[in-house]
């Protein structure tokens, strides 16, 4: 009995520093290990249906702590999913992919626009209007659609018809097998800002667009895709394809193994043409397409003007495309040399990063 009651004395003598150290850790802001937080979730799963713990992408985005280090696959069920989506530059390590391994199977779409009233009032802006927008670094996509149904002749009336269907904003962003679907300025390749390199690998992959559909200051790889140029929502037949806001220190738009399509009149669209983002002239906007097919919708003289900018002060170069739309190099249409062609490769581009 002596014994028994010594060894309560001793737990009741004990648990008084313990319950005082807690008090004290309580008061500093900080957590016992029993309080301590749960583990960062590695598997999250999206269903329109009910069937899964979300029902939205968004939600499961917000169900990834800030800040994790680790990976986080969020596994989308087939459906429509209509509502904008962002991935926080403070959630890198996220893979969103869908179920199906057919990104056909899921979509994500919305329809803003730049000139789209925002509920606290102004608009959305270019940028803003995306469906999806991947801010975080290690981003990857997969068997997934990205599309912005804005309706141009419904909204006449309404000025900046630019809507983006998917904006990426990080570094070593990864995009397979996904489509992404809109009219004006379907996909913004872009980076944090000027002096931050922003990396983009797209393979096995559908775009669609007719006017700067493939824009911004990324440093982007787009190989063994079909880029589809559209007639416009009025059914006339012109536009461009790529409209870089290249940094003078990185590479632009590298585009390879692909196909340059659609079902439009012949020579009414332009590979490119420069932008120089805020009338900024340091920039050094590049595109190179090699060893793509293009088809006769490209024109003769593939590369123009952008207000005001002369599109020869850009870095616009071809080699060895093929197909209608293809031709020889003369003093309008640039063609790299061998030599040259040694320094546009997808290894080169992305600068030590294999995707």
């Amino acid at each position: 009995m002596r014994s028994r009651t010594r060894t309560r004395t001793r737990i009741r003598t004990l648990a008084v520093p313990l319950l005082l150290a807690g008090a004290l850790l309580a008061t500093a802001g900080l957590t016992t290990p029993a309080a301590a937080t749960a583990p960062a979730p590695t598997h999250l799963t999206v269903a329109a249906d009910g069937s899964a713990a979300f029902t939205g992408v968004q939600a499961a985005i917000d169900a990834v702590p800030a800040g994790n280090t680790s990976p986080v696959t969020i596994t989308v069920q087939p459906g429509v999913y209509r509502e904008t989506v962002v991935v926080p530059s403070n959630k890198p390590h996220i893979r969103l992919v869908g179920s199906t391994g057919r990104a056909a199977d899921v979509t994500i779409v919305y329809n803003n626009s730049s000139g789209t009233p925002k509920p606290g009032g102004g608009t959305y802006g270019t940028s803003g209007s995306a469906t999806f927008m991947a801010d975080a670094d290690d981003f990857e996509a997969r068997h997934l659609t990205f599309a912005n149904d804005f309706d141009e002749l419904a909204h006449a009336d309404q000025p900046n018809h630019q809507a983006v269907a998917l904006r990426t904003r990080g570094d070593r962003i990864v995009l397979a097998n996904i489509a992404a679907h809109g009219d004006q300025d379907t996909l913004l390749l872009d980076s944090a800002n000027k002096d931050r390199q922003g990396r983009v690998h797209i393979s096995d992959s559908l775009i669609t667009g007719n006017v700067d559909f493939i824009f911004g200051r990324a440093t982007a790889v787009i190989t063994d895709s079909v880029i589809e140029v559209t007639r416009r929502p009025d059914g006339t037949s012109a536009g461009y394809v790529t409209a870089p806001s290249t940094a003078a220190q990185f590479p632009g738009f590298l585009i390879t193994d692909s196909v340059i399509t659609g079902n439009v009149g012949d020579g009414t669209y332009y590979l490119g043409r420069p932008w120089y983002a805020g009338g900024d002239a340091t920039l050094h906007p590049q595109v190179t397409i090699r060893d793509t097919h293009l088809s006769a919708a490209v024109r003769a003289t593939p590369w123009t003007d952008m207000s005001g900018f002369p599109w020869q002060g850009a870095r616009f170069a071809e080699y060895h495309n093929t197909g209608p739309g293809s031709a020889p190099p003369t003093t309008n249409r640039p063609h790299l040399t061998d030599q040259q062609a040694a320094a546009h490769t997808p290894a080169t581009w992305l600068g030590g990063w294999t995707p």
